[in-house]
């Protein structure tokens, strides 16, 4: 039995503008402005259907200044590496309780993890930790560098040893909302963006944490979360409560490796929507508003936001690092 998909519903920030014309979402993340006439927007693109939309180019982007299209001659706008402006961590939590250290199931679900971490780290900085029934969280691997091998770290999993055979679900999924608040909050980057991928094959057994307080850690965090249910007892309601942005179910144990395989592929289709355009104003002087139109497969969508041009000069370079503001909130979903 295949897995099944749930997506749950993409809701634009309240600073994006709605598209000219229907097909494309533009979320505006951050902004910055700096002379000599230097502009640059860190935003996401997404279809009206919460689909990412990855591997644009310079070209596929129309930039307006109070409704006038400015020439790329002119603008000699660009894709920045988004390494300059923000980064992204993953941390992928595993259910390593008695059903599943004594299920036979490990090998599979270490090569899961292992092939998982091997994807995502290529675009986030990954991190694996275990639970069982213990009140922590434990870590197996610290998140790497992004780009570097996190095979062998998965690969640890392999030795971890359940001490208590119970499952703290609900406790497990707070512990790692708050190592990813840490690791954000040590972060060198303006901007940071933390996701949670929880792998588990039932519910919480242990009820060492009520599901109220759950709830109220999962309605307050900014992170994406994510999980991957396998087995016979997972409670697809429950799950799909806690994996806001993504659900994978499945009853087929035998379905570990595609279930990870396809959060892997989501989390890195998602890593590769952001987009960090710079480029060069033609004014010198005023308020004005910029308009970002993204065109793609014959559907666009576009963004919208003032900036003062007060001392704008000539010879600007358009690869120029922005300056986001380490102190500015990062937008929330409502």
């Amino acid at each position: 039995m295949r897995p099944r998909f749930w997506l749950i519903a993409w809701v634009a920030f309240a600073t994006a503008c709605g598209s000219r014309n229907p097909g494309l979402r533009l979320t505006t993340l951050d902004s910055s402005v700096q002379k000599p006439s230097n502009v640059a927007v860190y935003f996401t693109v997404d279809t009206d259907a919460g689909e990412p939309v990855a591997g644009l180019t310079a070209e596929q982007f129309r930039i307006y200044e109070d409704g006038q299209l400015v020439s790329t001659f002119e603008s000699k706008q660009t894709i920045l590496n988004p390494e300059v402006a923000a980064e992204h961590f993953t941390l992928l939590l595993v259910d390593m309780s008695g059903s599943v250290s004594e299920s036979g199931d490990v090998p599979a679900i270490v090569d899961a993890a292992r092939a998982f971490s091997d994807r995502v780290g290529k675009y986030q900085r990954v991190a694996v930790y275990a639970f069982d029934g213990r009140p922590d969280i434990q870590r197996v691997s610290d998140f790497t560098a992004r780009g570097a091998s996190v095979e062998a770290g998965a690969a640890r999993l392999d030795s971890f040893r359940t001490k208590d055979l119970s499952t703290n679900l609900n406790g497990a999924v707070i512990k790692g909302l708050e190592v990813l608040d840490r690791r954000l909050a040590r972060a060198d980057a303006p901007l940071r963006f933390g996701t949670l991928v929880i792998f588990t094959d039932g519910t919480d057994r242990a009820a060492r944490v009520v599901r109220d307080d759950l709830m109220a850690a999962v309605d307050a965090t900014e992170h994406e979360i994510y999980v991957i249910g396998v087995g016979a007892e997972i409670d697809s309601g429950e799950l799909g409560n806690i994996g806001r942005a993504g659900v994978i179910l499945t009853k087929d144990r035998a379905e570990i490796a595609n279930a990870f395989e396809q959060a892997a592929a989501r989390i890195e289709a998602m890593s590769q929507r952001y987009y960090l355009l710079g480029y060069c104003s033609p004014a010198r002087a005023g308020v004005h508003e910029v308009t970002i139109e993204a065109v793609h497969d014959g559907k666009s969508g576009s963004l919208s936001y003032e900036f003062d041009a007060a001392g704008f000069r000539p010879d600007c370079d358009p690869t120029k690092p922005p300056r986001f503001s380490l102190k500015r909130p990062k937008p929330r979903v409502d």
